[in-house]
């Protein structure tokens, strides 16, 4: 009978040593994982991410890096996005991400604003709008949203007229041109690239920064901000089922800072406005 409880008492020990070891383990584990970084891959255009360095630094202290994912054309990093390639964006305003939507049936959103950086018109030919004569040439982005939105920068600068009822404008909607300007229709990336071939060129401002310009300095024509300016505002997007990921919240609140402000007159040299403080921060 003794041998048998002697028995027992050795079968009940082992299992509290399992389970001790069991428990030691989970909790190995569970320190392990709360110290891993959380990784958050980025999808940019360009190489000109000053600004979102500095947000970078500092969401390192909380745990999150910010892995840069590079693209050279603006078809590129939505698609990418949809296919889970990466976990957010930054490079596009409102209105091209509704454009994608609607033409491609996808439910990407913005979760946070950025910058509005106004759209330029450059030159290496003429200082001034007002030295274009007859004839002269301008290229402009060629998709939707930011040929429409050059479109309507050149009407603001007084060189053409468009139809009033066209949101997104393109060059069949000219309805008056007394330079008998020819307009040449570019892909984004190459807007600044082709200075050297054109009279004038209208470029976004992170394709000018990217391209050695200064929109404040450089450009001939700034496009104006107003409350017209909303649509133009850049974004962090998401995939709608991750509209309310905390950790996505926390990029955007890193971002949206006074530190952010400061990087973001220094480096577009006050050209670039932070857009949640004038727009709101979503």
């Amino acid at each position: 009978m003794k041998k048998r409880k002697g028995l027992l008492s050795l079968a009940v020990a082992a299992l509290f040593v399992i389970a001790g070891c069991g428990n030691g383990q989970d909790k190995t584990d569970a320190a392990k994982d709360a110290s891993e970084d959380t990784t958050v891959k980025l999808g940019v255009i360009g190489a000109d991410t000053d600004v979102w360095d500095d947000v970078k630094e500092r969401l390192a202290d909380e745990g999150i890096d910010i892995e840069y994912v590079e693209f050279t054309e603006y078809s590129q990093p939505n698609t990418a996005l949809e296919n889970g390639d990466i976990d957010l964006n930054s490079f596009q305003h409102q209105d091209f991400l509704d454009n994608y939507n609607e033409e491609r049936g996808t439910d990407l959103v913005s979760i946070g604003n950025t910058v509005n950086a106004p759209l330029g018109i450059y030159s290496e030919k003429i200082e001034d709008i007002k030295e274009l004569e007859n004839g002269a040439e301008i290229a402009i982005p060629d998709d939707v949203t930011n040929g429409g939105r050059a479109l309507k920068l050149l009407q603001t600068a007084g060189l053409i007229k468009i139809d009033k009822d066209a949101q997104n404008p393109t060059v069949s909607d000219i309805t008056a041109n007394p330079k008998d300007l020819k307009i040449t229709e570019l892909e984004a990336s190459q807007t600044a690239r082709s200075m050297e071939d054109v009279d004038a060129s209208v470029v976004n401002s992170g394709m000018a920064v990217d391209a050695g310009l200064s929109p404040n300095e450089d450009a001939i024509y700034l496009e104006p901000v107003d409350d017209t300016s909303r649509p133009y505002v850049n974004i962090i997007a998401a995939r709608k089922e991750d509209e309310d990921n905390e950790v996505y919240k926390k990029v955007v609140d890193a971002y949206q800072t006074e530190q952010t402000a400061k990087v973001i007159e220094e480096t577009s040299n006050g050209a670039d406005i932070p857009a949640w403080e004038e727009f709101g921060r979503k």
